[in-house]
């Protein structure tokens, strides 16, 4: 797989690209938003996934990720030193498919890597009859992978929307944690629980319900149907 680091830091980016070669990542090393987006050309859907650092020389790290976005469809996993979830759900709301936060642990990045990889391999395969979902004001085409309330069109990420037409196929039905994991982010691995909550949040301030993802305490999460 091809993979695009975005990294100011030419010690830490030899460093980590020795690692990911070791892994089989032909990695392309850039040093400033300005080179990652002239890397991510619009027509080229080249690399499998871009390592973007937020702590960027020539660009805030989020306004690139945003450019990222418009430009390209390719996974983008976020490298951040903010461990606060305000600063993760908003990399999340530009685009961002997933984060670490520094200092992360090697075989976490990987994972991370990997999982993205799996899903975005698998979001074309559909294995359910229904192409509409509707819950209320939400609308869920799932072949186009639109999200409309009310009309209006929301934007969401990859995981964002696979989260939401999981839970969206059994109203009222409590998913358990592992389950989620394991069909969002084709992962067992545990350290995908605090991904998960913050995916959660972020797609109750998207969709502006709160109460639509209901939290069972110990669980999991299930979706609560709106009148209307």
């Amino acid at each position: 797989m091809r993979l695009l680091l975005v990294e100011d830091d030419n010690h830490v980016a030899a460093a980590l690209s020795a690692v990911l070669a070791r892994h089989g990542f032909d990695v392309t090393h850039a040093r400033s938003g300005e080179e990652a987006l002239q890397a991510l050309v619009p027509e080229s859907d080249c690399f499998g996934v871009v390592l973007l650092d937020l702590g960027l020389p020539d660009q805030d790290g989020y306004e690139v990720c945003g450019k990222i976005r418009k430009r390209t469809s390719t996974p983008v996993i976020m490298v951040t030193a903010r461990s606060d979830v305000r600063s993760r759900i908003h990399g999340l709301n530009l685009g961002a498919d997933d984060y670490v936060v520094k200092p992360y642990d090697t075989g976490e990045l990987l994972a991370r890597i990997h999982a993205v990889s799996r899903r975005t391999s698998h979001e074309d395969t559909s294995s359910g009859i229904e192409t509409e979902l509707r819950l209320g004001p939400v609308h869920i085409e799932l072949p186009t992978r639109r999200v409309s309330v009310d009309g209006a069109v929301i934007q969401l990420t990859r995981k964002e929307f696979d989260l939401l037409a999981l839970l969206a196929q059994r109203p009222g039905v409590v998913f358990r944690r592992e389950q989620i994991i394991s069909e969002v982010w084709r992962t067992s691995w545990e350290g995908t629980g605090r991904t998960l909550e913050v995916h959660v949040a972020s797609l109750r301030a998207k969709l502006r319900m709160p109460a639509l993802i209901e939290t069972v305490r110990g669980v999991g999460y299930r979706l609560v149907a709106p009148a209307g």
